[in-house]
């Protein structure tokens, strides 16, 4: 199960310093997660607008 940032992020970067694989990218400004996930989840746990899910 991978996960995708939704269109409610704020483009904080809180999941990013907590990605163990380093899979949360920015590009033009916005947040993608990217093949290199695990799906361990601890991105969703460190979202602080819930922006997180799995896809």
């Amino acid at each position: 199960m991978a996960y995708k940032i939704t269109d409610a992020c704020t483009n904080c970067g809180a999941c990013d310093s907590e990605c163990p694989v380093e899979a949360i990218i920015e590009k033009n400004g916005k947040r993608y997660i990217t093949d290199d996930c695990t799906s361990c989840g601890i991105c969703v746990d460190s979202c602080p607008v819930d922006a997180i899910e799995a896809g």
